[in-house]
């Protein structure tokens, strides 16, 4: 469980932006439930929330990993601000701190290559990054300023 805070106006355009009233905070909630469930992660009892730029997500995800992702998507959405993150995971597996996922947000001129050097000292192991954010991202080189990425460990 846990807050996490993204930049609003970056991400992407699930829906528009405007005044909150109760019907378009449950629309919002509505259309970010179909782009996470467009995206084939498994979440049972999948519920979000949306109040002002704050999102509130629940239910229980497969693994930690889907779990990261799920609150990605949902941050990574303009208009998003700041994620409450309410989820269980059915896998609870024993994760020393050294094994979790940090998050990293984009900025202008960054690449995954650039990014894997950053946090792997290579950046030929951008692949990496690659893959713990499908089906998320779709290439490479589709990232933008704002975006918040999942940056696994390592596996020997």
């Amino acid at each position: 469980m846990g807050l996490f805070s993204f930049i609003k106006n970056a991400g992407a355009k699930v829906f528009g932006i405007g005044k909150t009233t109760e019907e378009e905070a449950a629309e919002k909630a509505g259309k970010l439930i179909e782009a996470v469930n467009a995206l084939e992660l498994s979440v049972a009892d999948l519920g979000i929330s949306v109040e002002d730029d704050k999102a509130t997500v629940s239910g229980e995800a497969a693994d930690l990993a889907t779990k990261e992702k799920v609150v990605l998507v949902v941050g990574n959405t303009e208009g998003i601000a700041t994620v409450e993150d309410n989820m269980s995971v059915a896998e609870v597996e024993e994760i020393a701190v050294e094994e979790m996922a940090q998050f990293h947000t984009v900025v202008s001129g960054d690449t995954l290559g650039k990014i894997a050097k950053e946090f792997y000292g290579d950046a030929m192991k951008y692949p990496v990054i690659f893959e713990a954010n499908k089906p998320m991202l779709t290439h490479p080189d589709k990232i933008y300023p704002g975006q918040v990425l999942r940056i696994p460990p390592l596996v020997d």
